[in-house]
């Protein structure tokens, strides 16, 4: 599965659980949170866009990290 890496202004318990429910809710997706990096990896065959906008239902600013 192909691996995306987002930047989100995630700060919080509060901010992971809302992109653990929206992203558990979106299916087929693993994923880790790293809060103090505010970054969420994703590995999904979900295209770039679905996901950023998956995760843009949290309300909290979402970019997508090109890969190095």
């Amino acid at each position: 599965m192909p691996k995306h890496e987002f930047s989100m202004d995630i700060t919080c318990e509060g901010c992971s659980n809302a992109v653990t429910r929206v992203l558990n809710k979106l299916g087929g997706v693993q994923f880790d949170i790293d809060l103090p990096n505010k970054k969420v990896c994703i590995n999904s065959e979900h295209s770039v866009d679905t996901l950023l906008e998956t995760l843009g239902k949290t309300g909290k600013a979402v970019s997508y990290l090109v890969p190095k």
